[in-house]
């Protein structure tokens, strides 16, 4: 037995409170099997001023195994892991480069759930927004003044017949027509009746490389936008140039916009002049440059 952990018992001058006080000993010790409760207060009784008695320390560990370790010292890391976020944030030089990896893991898992052939809600007629309360979202004008006679849409990069291209040849494809939802980033959603031709038909007439990973688009009012090609071949992706089965007006988009069901408002850019088939995008898109998500599947 270690010498350290001995200690002598003082005589208490009183045998009875000196009987009490050892069967109370006795008692707390019974469970370490060292002592028995009725002996020691027997033996007490006997001879109140016994020798000294060596009191034995007895550590009790919790029984816990290591992998019950582990997953405890998980749980207590994760709710630490929003106040050691918050505090990073608090950090200026630290910000920018945070907003701009959570964008990025965004888009990464947006794109993952993104289902090609899974179709965006449509609405009966009877659910459609009234024309005439649809909202007028402009970038910059409401209208850039676009000469419709003589508009034509360029079409370059890794096709195989790239030129201008007049709005009769696009309305020459498959029309399609769609009750869907509108929603834009600023927080409203209107549903709207839109008619056009699928995308995916265009990117065929002009021979769209099948490997090609994005298409970009320009606008008159130098706006600019991106798709990556699984979006751009949606069956939902449409050239839009009609509304509610009459031609596209000009404050919303004429002659030619982009409808996506699949994709927030200011994915959707109007007044187009050009689009490029592209594997590496010079620039995303006019918000997307200044900090928004660029896929913002819905």
């Amino acid at each position: 037995m270690d010498q350290e952990n001995t200690k002598p018992k003082t005589p208490d001058p009183n045998p009875e409170d000196s009987e009490i006080a050892d069967a109370s000993l006795a008692a707390s010790r019974d469970q370490s099997g060292n002592i028995e409760a009725g002996s020691v207060a027997g033996k007490n009784a006997e001879t109140p001023t016994a020798s000294p008695e060596i009191v034995s320390a007895s550590i009790v560990r919790p029984k816990i195994s290591e992998r019950q370790f582990r997953q405890v010292n998980r749980r207590e890391l994760l709710k630490l892991t929003p106040v050691l976020a918050l505090g990073a944030f608090a950090i200026p030089m630290l910000r920018e480069p945070l907003l701009k990896q959570g964008l990025r893991f965004s888009d990464w898992a947006s794109a993952r759930m993104f289902r090609s052939g899974h179709l965006a809600t449509t609405f009966d007629d009877s659910e459609l927004t009234p024309f005439d309360n649809f909202p007028i979202n402009g970038y910059d004008v409401e209208d850039p003044g676009v000469v419709l006679e003589s508009w034509t849409l360029s079409v370059s990069g890794a096709v195989q017949k790239p030129g201008e291209y007049k709005l009769e040849q696009v309305q020459a494809l498959n029309r399609v027509r769609q009750n869907t939802r509108h929603v834009c980033v600023e927080g409203w959603d209107v549903v709207g009746r839109f008619g056009g031709t699928r995308l995916s038909d265009f990117l065929d007439l002009i021979g769209a490389d099948p490997g090609a990973r994005y298409i970009a688009v320009e606008c008159a009012d130098d706006y600019y936008e991106s798709l990556d090609m699984e979006t751009a071949r949606h069956p939902q992706t449409l050239l839009c140039y009609e509304m509610y089965d009459r031609p596209l007006t000009r404050k919303h988009g004429a002659p030619l916009r982009l409808n996506i069901p699949t994709k927030v408002g200011y994915k959707q850019a109007k007044y187009l002049t050009s689009l490029k088939v592209t594997n590496i995008l010079e620039r995303v898109g006019y918000w997307e440059d200044q900090g928004y998500p660029s896929f913002y599947g819905l």
